[in-house]
């Protein structure tokens, strides 16, 4: 059993894999946040025995939900009754301009946010 990591955006969704034995965070594809997005990331999912995912949870400055988290919840459900897989959420603070800081822009930096995303879960299951 596998995670997925997810950044969510209202024109694309990151994707992240963990490896096989959940240390790490492996940025995987970026999708488009289009009507196949279920099945895409359910082709997603059975290539790689993804059976939990975690989805980054977006708050402003003060902890609050940001505009999209709207969308983000209504997705996270979405995701558990279509799919039928857990969804977890992970706080999640400027993602993808840490992602873009390390690696620089490129077509796969919604991924690498997802990685981050994902890294922090895993980081935190494994030290327990």
């Amino acid at each position: 059993m596998r995670y997925m990591g997810i950044d969510f955006g209202t024109k694309r969704v990151g994707v992240a894999v963990s490896d096989s034995e959940n240390k790490f965070a492996i940025p995987h594809s970026v999708v488009g946040n289009t009507k196949s997005l279920m099945d895409d990331l359910n082709t997603v999912m059975c290539e790689n025995d993804v059976e939990v995912v975690i989805l980054g949870e977006s708050k402003d400055f003060k902890g609050n939900d940001n505009i999209v988290m709207k969308k983000i919840r209504a997705f996270k459900e979405e995701v558990e009754n279509n799919l039928h897989k857990r969804v977890i959420f992970e706080p999640e603070f400027l993602t993808s301009h840490q992602a873009e800081s390390i690696q620089g822009k490129h077509d796969l930096l919604d991924a690498s946010a997802a990685a981050l995303i994902l890294q922090s879960y895993l980081d935190r299951l494994n030290a327990l």
